[in-house]
């Protein structure tokens, strides 16, 4: 039977990628955003043998998260695979940041992917097992400086991440959490870098193959929690 995977957010680069990548494995792929043009264009345009279904979710809201996820189940069925994808950036720090702009980072990378994890693993401990996996990144692990909600909403998934894994491991259920540890190659990093090198960036679809592996990784005894994602020297910028 095919698995159902819910990608909450979407978008070119890594977002798309696993959607890909999770499609042609065979999955039922959800693509949640708040882009229903781009998702819907995405979802029509996956790969055999996966099916996609695009689903119009503001990661911020927790009703439509809810209602997204019902949507998943009457089309597809209980959810298998989570990867919470979403990231609100803030860019500023401490004294430069205000308590909205820490608040909307908070919203998405924290309670957006607690409230999908709730929706998820509810769905996982009635099937008998399942996938969560966050998408996280050098600030989850150490702050950068002068990026205060980025990092304190990044360290809290993290925390979320590794409490769900405790809690739920012994129930079948992988919780993983993936550094991303520099700038992952995509058409707006191709447009705005003027010295745009590959070698410097990362292979959205090289990473996905890895989020693959974690799936397919379901033997209990042996989980992994957390995967580090760098392309080595070449990498001088982190996010």
């Amino acid at each position: 039977m095919a698995r159902t995977a819910v990608i909450a957010g979407v978008g070119p680069g890594l977002g798309a990628s696993l959607a890909r990548t999770f499609a042609a494995e065979g999955c039922q792929v959800a693509l949640f955003a708040r882009s229903t043009e781009y998702i819907e264009d995405l979802a029509a345009d996956l790969p055999d043998p996966g099916e996609g279904l695009a689903v119009t979710v503001d990661l911020a809201d927790v009703d439509a998260i809810r209602a997204g996820f019902e949507t998943v189940r009457e089309e597809f069925g209980p959810v298998d695979v989570l990867v919470n994808h979403a990231s609100a950036a803030s860019w500023t720090g401490l004294l430069d940041s205000s308590v909205e702009e820490f608040e909307s980072a908070w919203a998405v990378n924290g309670r957006g992917a607690f409230v999908c994890s709730q929706e998820a693993v509810g769905d996982m401990l009635e099937t008998g097992g399942g996938t969560v996996v966050f998408t996280g990144a050098t600030s989850a692990i150490r702050s950068l400086g002068g990026t205060i909600g980025f990092a304190a909403a990044k360290f809290a998934a993290r925390g979320m991440a590794m409490d769900i894994a405790q809690e739920f491991g012994p129930e079948g259920i992988h919780v993983a959490h993936v550094v991303i540890d520099g700038r992952i190659d995509s058409p707006e990093h191709r447009t705005e870098e003027s010295d745009h090198d590959p070698d410097t960036f990362l292979d959205p679809d090289r990473m996905a193959e890895t989020y693959w592996h974690l799936v397919e990784q379901d033997d209990p005894s042996t989980q992994p929690f957390e995967v580090h994602i760098t392309n080595g020297p070449q990498n001088t910028e982190f996010l």
